[in-house]
C-alpha cells in the first residue's frame, strides 16, 4: 500500500467484518455513482502522487487516450488515503460506489471477504491477457488463497532503506548500513547536532503494521497461525515489536516527536536534512516534490539481522502496491474490464509506474530499461527476493488497526520518556490480541 496518510478506525475496519454480503458497484444506467450515459464508468484511484493534483494531471491525459480508443469515458475521483477505506465500505454496504476503483493490496482478502468485488477467474482474466502476464509476488497480495483473486495488481513498491549521502559521508560512514547493528551503529553517529538517525510514522497505524510484520518475520513470527487466527503474543512478535519501538525508547535514533507522525511528515524531515535515514516505499516522487535532488539522496536493501536480504528470517519488505478492482454488481462489466485491461497494458503500465515512482507488476513492463535505475532496482530485486505478502486473511484490515494501535500507543509511551519493556509490549499485544473476531 502506497503513501498512507491515516489510519483506519476500529470501528470502519470491524464494519468490513460485518459485511458478510453487500451489493457495492456503479452501473451505467443511473444507478449508483455512474453516469446515466451508456459508455461511461466512474474510477475512484488512490492519491498516488505528493498530491490530488498532481494524480489528476497524471490520470487525466490516460484517460483521454482511454476514451479515444473505445469511445468509454472514464469519470475520475483522487479519493485520499485518509478517506478510501471507508468509502469502499460505505459503497459495499450502499451500492453508491464505482464501477472501478484502487485498493490498498493489503486489504485484498479482507474486501474479497465482503462479496462485493468482481472474482478474477479464468474468464476474466482472460479479457485481460492473462493472469500470466503478472509477476508471482504481485499475485500474491490479491486475495485469500484458493480463492479467485479479488483484485489484479496495477503498481508495486518495496520498503527500502533511503539515506541522506551528505550526512553519512560528514558522519564518517561509507556506506549505507545492511544490518540492525550496523544501523544502531551509524546511528549513534548520525543522532547529534538536533538531528535524528531515523525517522518513523509512529502515529500511522499501517506504516507501523508494515514495519512490525517485517521484524516479525525475522523473529521467526507471521502474526496469524497458519489456520488464521490471530497470534499476536508470540514471543517472536512481542520481539519484532519492541526492536521497533526502541528505535526511539532505547536507541535514541527516532526523535521522540515522530511519535505523532501520521501524514508522511518523516519525508519531510528527512527531505529537510533533519533525519538522516528513512524506511520508505519508493519515495523519489515525494523527495523531489520537496526540492530535494536525486544525487543528494540514496536507496539500500532495508537492514536484516544478519547476512543479506532474502526469505525466512532475511525478509525485509512486506509486498507493497496498489491493486485494481471492479465492483461486481457493475452494469458496465465489459467497460470495466476494458479499462483495467488499457491501465495493466504494457505500455500504460510503463507510463504509469514511471509517473509515480513504482515498479510494474507486469512482467513484459517491469523488463524495460526504464525501471533498472539504482532506486528503482532495489525496489525491483526486494520484490522478487526477499519481500513476503501480509496475512491474507479477512481479518486483515483489523490487525492492522489494533496492533497498529497498539504500536502507537508504545510510541507515546516512549516519547513521554516511560519504559518500554517486554511486558509492556506483550500486555498491548494481549489486549489488541482480545479485540479480534474468535474463531
Amino acid at each position: 500500500m502506497r503513501r498512507i496518510r491515516a489510519a483506519v478506525t476500529g470501528v470502519v475496519a470491524l464494519s468490513l467484518a460485518l459485511t458478510a454480503t453487500a451489493c457495492g458497484g456503479g452501473t451505467a444506467d443511473g444507478a449508483g455513482d455512474s453516469d446515466s450515459r451508456p459508455g461511461t464508468l466512474t474510477y475512484w484511484a488512490s492519491n498516488q502522487g505528493p498530491s490530488v493534483e498532481a494524480d489528476k494531471k497524471v490520470l487525466q491525459p490516460e484517460l483521454d487516450k482511454f476514451e479515444k480508443e473505445t469511445g468509454i469515458k472514464v469519470k475520475l475521483e483522487v479519493v485520499p488515503w485518509s478517506d478510501l477505506l471507508a468509502r469502499i465500505l460505505t459503497a459495499t454496504t450502499s451500492g453508491q460506489g464505482p464501477d472501478v476503483l484502487n485498493i490498498g493490496n493489503t486489504w485484498s482478502a479482507s474486501l474479497q471477504a465482503s462479496g462485493a468485488l468482481l472474482p478474477w477467474d479464468e474468464k476474466n482474466f482472460a479479457a485481460i491477457g492473462g493472469k500470466d502476464r503478472f509477476v508471482d509476488s504481485a499475485l500474491g497480495s490479491t486475495g485469500a488463497a484458493g480463492q479467485d483473486p479479488a483484485a489484479v495488481p496495477l503498481y508495486s513498491m518495496a520498503y527500502a532503506l533511503y539515506y541522506n549521502k551528505k550526512m553519512l559521508a560528514d558522519a564518517g560512514i561509507t556506506r549505507p548500513p545492511a544490518t540492525w547493528d550496523e544501523l544502531n551503529e551509524d546511528g549513534k553517529k548520525l543522532a547529534r547536532d538536533g538531528r535524528s538517525a531515523i525517522g518513523v510514522e509512529g502515529a500511522n497505524l499501517a506504516n507501523d503494521i508494515h514495519q512490525v510484520f517485517v521484524l516479525g518475520k525475522q523473529h521467526g513470527a507471521d502474526f496469524f497461525t497458519p489456520d488464521g487466527k490471530a497470534d499476536f503474543t508470540s514471543d517472536g512478535a512481542v520481539a519484532a515489536v519492541k526492536q521497533y519501538v526502541d528505535l526511539m525508547a532505547a536507541d535514541k535514533l527516532v526523535a521522540p516527536g515522530n511519535a505523532e507522525y501520521a501524514q508522511n511528515q518523516s519525508l519531510s524531515d528527512f527531505a529537510k536534512g533533519r533525519t538522516a535515514m528513512v524506511l520508505w516505499q519508493t519515495a523519489a516522487q515525494t523527495f523531489a516534490a520537496q526540492g530535494m535532488s536525486p544525487d543528494e539522496w540514496g536507496v539500500a536493501p532495508a537492514p536484516v539481522p544478519s547476512g543479506t536480504p532474502g526469505q525466512g528470517t532475511r525478509v525485509n519488505s512486506m509486498v507493497a502496491g496498489i491493486n485494481m478492482a471492479v465492483f461486481g454488481n457493475t452494469r458496465n462489466r465489459d467497460g470495466a474490464l476494458k479499462f483495467v485491461k488499457f491501465m495493466t497494458g504494457d505500455a500504460e503500465q510503463k507510463i504509469l509506474n514511471q509517473a509515480y515512482g513504482s515498479v510494474p507488476p507486469v512482467k513484459a513492463a517491469q523488463a524495460d530499461p526504464a525501471f533498472s535505475g539504482p532506486a528503482l532496482a532495489v525496489i525491483r530485486d526486494t520484490l522478487a527476493t526477499s519481500a513476503a505478502a501480509l496475512p491474507q486473511v479477512p481479518e486483515e484490515s483489523q490487525f492492522e488497526t489494533v496492533v497498529g494501535t497498539a504500536v502507537k500507543e508504545l510510541f507515546a509511551e516512549a516519547a513521554a520518556g516511560r519504559p518500554v519493556t517486554t511486558e509492556t509490549v506483550r500486555a498491548k499485544l494481549d489486549k489488541a490480541q482480545q479485540q479480534m473476531p474468535r474463531k
